[in-house]
């Protein structure tokens, strides 16, 4: 179970102090069974991994460029990602195919890149709304997962998650039920375990992201293959981040009983 908190374009230096310290400070002694992840923008990162090590409390980024450097102006590397101990990075998030352009072949060489690094990478996939009201959630998620996962190894998909994000649910305080978030995520596993094995499938964390609260993250944490949640705007407020985690821990214990 993974609980990542994606930040966004959101809080600047004096403002990540001021989350991460209460956050740290929270959750110091609990022993977690679930992996708590925050996603900082670039300029806080340095910041963050100075507050957080030795907590336990993994640091990601929310993108990277596939060149280790070069002349690629504004773009972040895996290789620097690393020089401030980031263990994961989401890739491929809606924002960043919707803004950006981004396609699956372009996330794919990402994700590549991101694993030689020994990053574990996020990987977002979902349909918009348009896409589900047509009956093609299907099959948009099977052409993303393929297209995000091509030329994998069976060990290199050790270290991918898969965040299932329905893009119509992000931002707009309207999510999917945790039906149509198990629905997805089971054909996605069951898509995994066609294209690599059922070993690998079953191992896979695949989280659910799209406007996760702490009202709805227990019913839909404790979905069978629902592995955790990429949170958006309630992980920009530590007491609603912190429920969310409690929430993730109390569903992963119970799945485990």
């Amino acid at each position: 179970m993974i609980i990542a908190g994606n930040w966004k374009m959101n809080k600047d230096i004096k403002e990540t102090f001021e989350f991460l310290l209460p956050l740290k400070n929270n959750l110091i002694g609990q022993n977690l069974s679930i992996e708590v992840v925050v996603c900082p923008p670039f300029t806080s990162l340095f910041v963050a991994f100075e507050i957080l090590k030795e907590t336990g409390i993994k640091l990601g980024a929310q993108n990277m460029f596939y060149e280790v450097e070069g002349a690629f102006t504004g773009e972040i590397s895996p290789k620097m990602l690393k020089s401030v101990k980031c263990e994961y990075v989401i890739l491929g998030h809606s924002e960043r195919r919707r803004y950006f352009g981004e396609t699956d072949e372009f996330v794919n060489r990402k994700v590549k890149r991101a694993i030689e690094f020994d990053l574990k990478p996020i990987v977002c996939v979902g349909e918009t709304l348009e896409e589900r009201e047509r009956g093609d959630t299907f099959k948009v998620l099977e052409k993303q997962v393929r297209g995000v996962l091509d030329g994998l190894t069976y060990d290199e998909m050790s270290k991918v998650v898969i965040a299932y994000e329905p893009v119509w649910a992000i931002g707009t305080g309207r999510n999917a039920t945790p039906e149509q978030a198990q629905e997805a995520q089971k054909f996605i596993r069951e898509l995994v375990a066609g294209l690599f094995n059922r070993d690998v499938a079953l191992n896979l964390t695949i989280q659910y992201g799209g406007s996760v609260t702490p009202e709805n993250a227990y019913s839909l944490l404790s979905q069978p293959d629902v592995d955790g949640a990429l949170v958006g705007g309630a992980s920009l407020k530590v007491d609603s981040f912190l429920k969310i985690i409690k929430a993730g821990e109390t569903a992963l214990i119970e799945k485990r009983n």
